[in-house]
């Protein structure tokens, strides 16, 4: 790809991955009674075998040192890696009401789209929500995700390094 078409590439997202969204609300139920949250992350459609310009959310990135409780989560935005481009953010609501609060709206500015599932955390149990905090459509897309293996390979000493800065 030339530098033109990374320049025009669509940033439209078309959709959430399923086995992204399942993870998200196997993640929030995991998580009651306290909240689930974290920021959405974007693969090329055409990486996912997809003849279409635009992202697909395929990842969910849990930043370390969250706070949660049965009422807010409190990411900390030190602990954001830099690189990071959020697509936008999702959480859970434990007490079930799938509607954004206004703390959740003071917060949807990063990004398009936002998600919340609510308690019992059933497949429909779910809305996505645009920045301004109206409903939205977020199509389910059924792709099969990039391998992460080499995300995760790091050994111990690598770590030890990460956290001696």
């Amino acid at each position: 790809m030339g530098l033109l078409d990374a320049l025009f590439r669509s940033n439209e997202i078309l959709g959430i991955a399923e086995e992204t969204l399942e993870f998200a609300i196997e993640s929030s139920e995991a998580a009651h009674p306290r909240e689930y949250m974290g920021f959405l992350r974007g693969t090329e459609a055409d990486r996912l075998g997809l003849e279409r310009d635009g992202l697909v959310i395929t990842d969910v990135l849990v930043v370390p040192g969250t706070e949660t409780n049965s009422v807010s989560a409190t990411v900390k935005t030190n602990q954001i890696p830099n690189d990071v481009k959020a697509l936008g953010s999702v959480h859970s609501h434990p007490n079930g009401v799938i509607q954004p609060s206004n703390a959740d709206l003071d917060t949807f500015g990063r990004g398009s789209v936002h998600i919340i599932i609510g308690a019992p955390y059933r497949r429909t149990d779910w809305q996505a929500f645009d920045s301004q905090g109206k409903p939205t459509n977020l199509n389910v897309i059924d792709v099969e995700l990039p391998e992460t293996e080499e995300f995760f390979d790091f050994t111990q000493a690598d770590i030890d390094e990460d956290l001696r800065g």
